[in-house]
């Protein structure tokens, strides 16, 4: 029977206005209900998920910016931190990219210079970083670094960001592709799928008793940690050749449809 359900956010339980399906308080009832722990798993920050679920605070288990840090009921389960000389010297480098915007993803807030805080990226932030302070030089930041996020308006992160970051960085730290827009830069230790398993060993379940649904590269991992793990229609062809099941799309509450696919299998 499956125990906890990992969650990918943007492009998979919300829809691309950022809403939770209609359905979705009755189907978390239903699930606390039968003993099944929801678990919200997004390269968001912690207080974003937190302000997405204002009504299940004590009730799931956050695995937030990528998985690098995992909340349930305020105690921090798990995390890992990026050196904070190397995110500098990260953030220095991205500073040279034109048109690119940097985030320094702490534990306790997300950091933005001063001079970045543009209505186009503050837009962008209030998706994923809801508590977000500005700061006029990153070695000022009195926070450890769960990672480096570096974002591209235009949406070109694949071409403008990605090949430069993975060349200079790549042999010291974990660059992933998270949308057309964001590229993560954290631990080479970390991904969604190294915090699920740590969340199996703390709880000490097995991936027999774990689900999970995502549509993007950086769930990948996290599919891979799980037995029963659902793609949604519109998830990379990389995620559907990984995941066991296919779902509807998130505009059609796939995760919805998935989970009440498992109830129907006797699994929940």
């Amino acid at each position: 029977m499956i125990k906890v359900i990992f969650c990918d956010m943007d492009g998979t339980l919300l829809d691309d206005a950022s809403q939770l399906p209609a359905e979705f308080p009755a189907v978390a009832a239903e699930l606390k209900r039968r003993g099944v722990l929801f678990a919200p798993a997004s390269g968001r920050q912690y207080f974003s998920l937190l302000d997405s679920f204002p009504d299940y605070a004590d009730d799931f288990m956050f695995l937030a910016e990528n998985g690098t840090l995992v909340m349930h009921r305020g105690e921090e389960l798990y995390s890992d931190t990026v050196e904070k000389p190397l995110a500098q010297q990260l953030l220095a480098r991205a500073a040279e990219l034109p048109g690119i915007y940097e985030v320094f993803c702490g534990k306790h807030d997300a950091y933005v210079r001063e001079d970045q805080r543009t209505p186009v990226l503050d837009a962008e932030l209030h998706k994923y970083y809801t508590h977000a302070q500005s700061i006029a030089d990153f070695h000022d930041v009195p926070d450890e670094a769960l990672k480096v996020s570096l974002y591209d308006a235009q949406g070109q992160a694949e071409q403008t960001i990605l090949p430069v970051i993975q060349r200079e960085f790549g042999d010291k730290l974990q660059v992933v592709l998270s949308s057309a827009y964001w590229v993560d830069i954290m631990s080479q230790h970390i991904s969604k799928g190294v915090a699920v398993q740590h969340v199996q060993q703390r709880l000490g379940i097995s991936p027999d008793e774990c689900a999970a649904f995502g549509d993007y590269l950086n769930d990948a991992q996290m599919m891979s940690a799980v037995t029963h793990s659902f793609a949604m229609a519109n998830a990379v062809p990389e995620i559907k050749e990984l995941a066991r099941y296919e779902t509807a799309s998130n505009n059609e509450h796939g995760v919805i449809k998935g989970i009440h696919r498992l109830m129907d299998m006797g699994l929940i």
